[in-house]
């Protein structure tokens, strides 16, 4: 009987002697494939880095004034005229400042009594020079967004510009957008646009001023109309040489 145990154990032991063996040969060949394919993965996005980088870049880009609308549209809903709307950024702001009175901050965007949106600069990796921010006005009317009557300020949109924005993120962009062209390396370009367009700024002047609200609206559609309809896109403005985001806050 003891013989019979015996041998029984050991035949029971090599089983689960080669059962681990069996297993153990599974996870390194499991171990190899799932090495190969993230090796060969690596090797295949590496050419893609820059690509994902604007990507993610231009996605931060769309939601600043984004956030910016929502206060606004708040603000209008409140009771505030879309053409009284201020924008000057917080430097502006203090007894003295440009913007002091309680009626000047309720209609300030960036107050915390009027719109108390956030005011920032741009990411540094979407843009050519630290020194370009962002400007808000009612200087153009996109094309088909809201009426579009280039002779009537009334159709004017409120806009958020950001000049000198990178041709790599201005790009990627419109890709996602599907805005295509064969403009200057897939950029639209606008020709004859004054950079006072982009660059104004709606709000109070140094002597507390309201910026006059103008009498007309240039129209933003793109050589070849490629933002007809458009709320958001980059083109290049042939005049200035600089690549510039817009983004709708306000259609009319």
């Amino acid at each position: 009987e003891k013989k019979m145990e015996f041998k029984q154990n050991v035949q029971g032991r090599s089983g689960e002697s080669g059962n681990v063996l069996f297993l153990i040969l599974i996870a390194v060949a499991l171990f190899a494939a799932l090495s190969y394919a993230v090796t060969q993965s690596t090797r295949s996005g590496a050419g893609d880095t820059n690509s994902e980088t604007n990507l993610i870049s231009s996605a931060q880009l769309t939601q600043y004034p984004a956030g910016v609308r929502t206060s606004v549209v708040r603000m209008i809903i409140g009771g505030n005229a879309v053409e009284e709307l201020i924008f000057n950024d917080p430097s502006d702001f203090g007894v003295g400042g440009t913007v002091d009175t309680d009626t000047e901050t309720a209609r300030a965007v960036f107050h915390p009594n009027g719109g108390n949106a956030t005011y920032q600069n741009p990411p540094r990796d979407v843009v050519t020079t630290t020194a370009s921010t962002w400007h808000f006005n009612a200087e153009a009317q996109i094309l088909n967004i809201g009426i579009t009557d280039a002779s009537d300020s009334v159709a004017n949109d409120i806009v958020a510009w950001l000049p000198d924005v990178t041709s790599g993120i201005c790009k990627r962009m419109n890709e996602e957008l599907g805005i295509t062209t064969s403009a200057s390396g897939g950029i639209p370009i606008i020709s004859g646009l004054a950079s006072t367009v982009y660059e104004n700024n709606m709000g109070l002047d140094a002597a507390g001023n309201a910026i006059a609200f103008p009498a007309t609206g240039v129209v933003i559609e793109g050589d070849d109309e490629e933002f007809k309809g458009q709320p958001f896109g980059c083109f290049l403005d042939q005049a200035g040489g600089k690549n510039v985001y817009y983004h709708v806050i306000v259609e009319r």
